[in-house]
């Protein structure tokens, strides 16, 4: 390493945050990256440890040590390619992955770990003011098509990496607008989403083809629980895509809710956090919207203590709740991890997100049991809790701590639970137990029971990070080039 004993020398800065009065005015990126002298120290930081588990801490398995290098040592230029050599979209991970590289890191063991994220949202944002991202178009054809269905991250990553090898790809989604839940499930606030129309438009260069507001095999007849942003203006069946393209990719996220099915629950004001987010991310985008579900001078309750809860914190805060209440079902993790036993695994603790420190009352081990209306209304005004504990490894009720609090709003964001169904029974995948398509990387990686019918990212796996979905885009590219061709000289 560059700085051998600069693990020793320098303590870890954290990137710099827009007070809170002023960053919960508008629905901006808040985050203040390191600059270039900030990110060379944090780089010297990163130890000549020998085995670099944040390699293997970090699911597209970034080389990490060397691009930290390279910034220790000026090489910026460099130190992108390093970095786009094992991830596509490092200015979405820069900005909204949790870091799991970072729990990883050998420092961490007894110190605060390298900044590594940090680092690299200054790497790819230097690379883009510098010019440095660029089309990738190929040298040559290879005259064979692939569709891919669903525009996350996982689409994207496999539609890049097969159009570079020469493959025609056209990606197929079913809203206005590209990139999936990157675009409607993540707020402006974490994420802008010129940042996905800055890939979009490289990837078109390179001959990707998007085909928006097209849905695959129907939409279910009763809306399906999961109540996700469809703008769809047509559709095309299954078998018509087969029949059009030498492979199919089915890259759709993780869209079905998990429900809460209480007494109440029909009540007008309770509302799953997907039906609440994507309509502010609409609005940020410019669209007139009829009837958006507004937070503004409601008293908020969020059921689900994620980070699609920590949204709908963030985005009610910018609505200008009257109060938001974040429930937790589990207990509350403790506020430091035991490193020694669980280094270099994602460790359960406690976390406070941007979003909470904005302003939120956060309650662990509350478990809801009603939601209740007003006399002689049909909407929500309250709704009674009673607190739990672990009991022989379930959560049982407490006698005498049932509750009731205040509600105007409920956004229920208590994770995700599959696809939504009628895509893969469209193409008649056969599915998992979780509903998932069937499609393992050790039964003929990513492939499908359906011929030529592949599937990836959150469709295959469940719901999990875009680092993940970045992950098996790239490697699901790899069969299908593999597939296509005979074989395949795209990364693993």
């Amino acid at each position: 390493m560059g700085k051998v004993t600069g693990f020793m020398e320098f303590e870890r800065l954290e990137e710099g945050h827009e007070p809170v009065p002023q960053r919960v005015k508008n629905y901006k990126e808040f985050v203040i990256g390191l600059n270039n002298d900030q990110a060379k120290v944090q780089a010297a930081r990163c130890m000549d440890c020998g085995t670099p588990f944040c390699n293997s801490g970090c699911p597209v398995n970034n080389i990490i040590p060397d691009f930290n290098d390279l910034v220790f040592r000026n090489d910026w230029a460099n130190a992108i390619t390093v970095l786009h050599s094992t991830n596509n979209f490092p200015e979405f991970t820069g900005r909204i992955c949790p870091a799991p590289c970072e729990a990883a890191c050998t420092l961490n063991v007894n110190d605060d770990a390298v900044g590594i994220k940090s680092i690299e949202h200054a790497i790819i944002d230097r690379a883009w003011a510098e010019g440095w991202v660029q089309p990738q178009p190929p040298t040559a054809k290879t005259g064979k098509t692939v569709a891919i269905v669903g525009s996350g991250p996982a689409g994207l990553a496999a539609a890049q990496q097969l159009a570079r090898v020469g493959h025609s790809v056209t990606v197929f989604e079913k809203n206005s607008r590209i990139g999936g839940l990157l675009r409607y499930g993540i707020p402006d606030f974490k994420m802008e989403k010129t940042h996905i129309d800055r890939r979009v438009a490289q990837m078109e260069a390179e001959g990707v083809v998007f085909k928006t507001g097209v849905l695959v095999g129907a939409w279910p007849a009763d809306g399906a629980a999961a109540k996700v942003t469809n703008d769809a203006q047509q559709t095309i069946s299954a078998d018509d895509l087969k029949a059009q393209f030498d492979a199919v990719l089915l890259t759709g996220g993780s869209e079905q809710s998990r429900d809460l099915p209480v007494p109440g629950r029909d009540l007008d004001g309770v509302h799953f956090a997907m039906e609440f987010l994507p309509m502010q991310n609409k609005v940020v985008a410019g669209d007139e919207l009829a009837g958006q579900i507004m937070a503004t001078g409601k008293h908020v309750i969020v059921i689900g203590g994620g980070d699609t809860g920590s949204d709908c914190v963030g985005t009610s805060n910018r609505h200008g709740a009257a109060s938001v209440t974040q429930f937790e079902v589990m207990p509350q993790p403790p506020e430091h991890e035991n490193k020694p036993l669980v280094w270099p695994y994602w460790p359960i603790k406690l976390r406070t997100s941007s979003s909470h420190q904005e302003g939120c009352v956060r309650e662990f081990a509350v478990s809801t049991k009603s939601f209740n209306a007003g006399s002689g209304q049909d909407k929500v005004s309250s709704l009674t809790t009673v607190h739990v504990e672990m009991k022989d490894g379930k959560l049982v009720e407490i006698p005498g701590t049932e509750k009731q609090y205040q509600a105007d709003l409920v956004l229920l964001a208590m994770g995700f639970t599959n696809p939504v169904a009628s895509v893969l029974d469209a193409f008649g995948v056969v599915k998992d137990n979780r509903g998932n398509a069937r499609a393992h990387t050790d039964e003929g990686g990513y492939r499908t029971n359906v011929a030529k019918v592949f599937a990836a990212g959150d469709m295959r796996r469940g719901q999990s990070l875009v680092v993940w979905a970045i992950r098996e885009g790239r490697q699901a590219a790899r069969e299908v080039d593999g597939f296509l061709m005979g074989s395949s000289a795209l990364p693993r």
